[in-house]
């Protein structure tokens, strides 16, 4: 699916930001090892997070989802070991926090996905949970993952040689699900939307901050019914429509329910850094999360240099901070972004070629992007390939709003997986993206 997006003068109106990916995802396992009746409101109804709940549903939990809302019911019977593969599609969270899930139930599984996530790198998550006790093959450290046997050891201890809360989280839901301890030392701060929701249900979880990272110990917990989960709105997403704001002419947005997790934010900060004028209201804390609404008006952006330590925090957001720095004065500087190479695509090549596809002067690092920001829109020279990865797209069809004659992505189909709205949102603010 190829999508068109053409220039428009502004954008405004106020709009409910979906759901969290990573948050819907995480309730849906812990909910389903809680084993008790819990409605979820605020769930992402994309593809992600219904694969996930789908391999769920195929090891015994019982999930049902009736438009938004989503219910966990509780069972009369343990997990069980699947007789068929049980398939993640795109979801990266979901195939490397579910091969730690299941490792703990001391389940055999095979895990596969679809032809994007049988390409990414299983082996930061395998490897660990080997060390744990788990046999474990994969084809050449890539899909399928088969988990053969073995069990947990007990008080295991982990020093992460990267910084990935997909990593984290799957340890944490291996002890989790095994009902043993954990210690895990982070070199840098990530996401931490598994440890808030262990807290959020009882678990006993310490946290520890140093120099040198921060220190995650899991507890033997006694974990406390819930009945209810509200999932916050999903920065990731949110910063699509922050950007288009910022580069419009004469807009102002006001975005509701933002999730606004520190572990979440570094985008904020950078963009408030680049001079812009984003203000947040209503702040408060929903199951755990702090959330709140943003406003956001067109802003003269400056170029910066990114630090080394914010990385990790922005990771998924640097294809639509690239586009933001297009149209910023002077040059910006994004290092240490190697990870970049390793997502749905290698994003540090798709995000350069639509770069050069817009005539953006730009300069390509091994770990990174130097991009040279203009006053001016941008023309395009091409098309822009997607490469099937649903942040490429939507940055890029942000950017046509500042094009001269429009701009087309090909391969589009994968919004799905964490905005399926996506089009429609930015329509009803103004934006005119169609197939």
């Amino acid at each position: 699916m190829n999508l068109t997006s053409r220039p428009v003068r502004k954008i405004s109106g106020e709009v409910i930001c979906p759901g969290d990916k990573s948050i819907s995802q995480r309730i849906l396992i812990i909910g389903a090892l809680l084993n008790c009746n819990i409605k979820i409101s605020g769930f992402l109804n994309a593809q992600d997070p219904l694969s996930t709940m789908s391999a769920l549903n195929q090891i015994g939990a019982l999930i049902n989802k009736d438009s938004n809302l989503v219910e966990i019911k509780k069972r009369s019977r343990p997990f069980n070991t699947s007789k068929s593969p049980i398939y993640l599609g795109n979801s990266g969270t979901g195939i490397r926090l579910l091969t730690g899930f299941i490792s703990g139930l001391n389940l055999k599984a095979t895990l596969i996905g679809d032809e994007s996530l049988s390409q990414r790198p299983m082996l930061r998550v395998v490897d660990p949970l080997v060390k744990m006790g788990k046999k474990i093959s994969t084809n050449d450290g890539k899909t399928p993952i088969k988990i053969k046997g073995g069990s947990i050891i007990k008080n295991f201890e982990y020093q992460m040689p990267i910084a990935s809360a997909q990593v984290k989280s799957s340890l944490i839901l291996a002890s989790l699900s095994s009902g043993n301890c954990i210690k895990i030392k982070e070199p840098k701060v990530t996401r931490d939307h598994t440890e808030k929701m262990i807290e959020y249900c009882g678990g006993k979880i310490d946290i520890q901050n140093s120099s040198e990272g921060k220190i995650i110990t899991l507890h033997k917990s006694n974990f406390s019914d819930i009945s209810s989960y509200e999932v916050v709105g999903d920065f990731s997403s949110a910063a699509f429509i922050i950007v288009a704001a910022l580069i419009s002419k004469k807009s102002k947005i006001l975005i509701k329910n933002v999730g606004l997790n520190a572990t979440r934010i570094g985008l904020l900060e950078v963009l408030l850094e680049m001079n812009a004028n984003i203000k947040i209201v209503n702040r408060r804390k929903t199951c755990n999360e702090i959330c709140g609404d943003l406003i956001v008006e067109s802003s003269d952006l400056e170029g910066i240099e990114l630090s080394d330590s914010i990385i990790p925090n922005i990771i998924d957001e640097i294809p639509i901070l690239s586009i933001a720095a297009c149209f910023a004065e002077g040059k910006t500087i994004i290092k240490n972004a190697s990870e970049l190479k390793v997502k749905e695509s290698n994003r540090l090549k798709a995000t350069s070629d639509g770069l050069e596809a817009l005539n953006i002067k730009h300069d390509v690092l091994d770990d990174g992007l130097i991009i040279y920001g203009q006053n001016s829109d941008v023309a395009a020279s091409k098309e822009i390939d997607s490469f099937g990865d649903h942040r490429i797209a939507m940055s890029f069809l942000v950017a046509g709003l500042r094009s001269k004659d429009g701009v087309v992505i090909k391969n589009c189909k994968n919004i799905e997986t964490s905005f399926p709205s996506f089009c429609n949102t930015m329509n009803d603010l103004g934006m005119k993206i169609y197939e």
